[in-house]
C-alpha cells in the first residue's frame, strides 16, 4: 500500500514538470544554465531518488540556477 502511494505520488508530479516543460518552458524558451535544464533534473532527480529526496534536490538545483551561478553539466547522482 505504502509503495502505491509513493508511485502515485511520484507520477503526479513528474506530470505537473512535464505540463511546465510542455506548456510554459516551450514558450518561454531555455533560460537554464544547467544540463539538463532544472526541470529534467528534477525528472531525474523523483525518479532515481523518490519523492522526498528527489524534491529536496530539485529544489537546491534551482536555487542554485541564477544569474551568479556559472552553470554547466551537472548530473543527478
Amino acid at each position: 500500500m505504502r509503495q502505491k502511494i509513493r508511485s502515485l505520488v511520484v507520477r503526479g508530479m513528474l506530470a505537473m514538470i512535464r505540463f511546465y516543460q510542455k506548456h510554459i518552458s516551450s514558450r518561454l524558451g531555455s533560460q537554464c544554465k544547467y544540463m539538463p535544464t532544472c526541470s529534467q533534473y528534477a525528472v531525474e532527480a523523483i525518479t532515481k531518488h523518490g519523492p522526498v529526496k528527489g524534491l529536496g534536490m530539485a529544489v537546491w538545483r534551482v536555487l542554485r540556477c541564477n544569474p551568479f551561478s556559472r552553470g554547466g553539466y551537472d548530473p543527478v547522482k
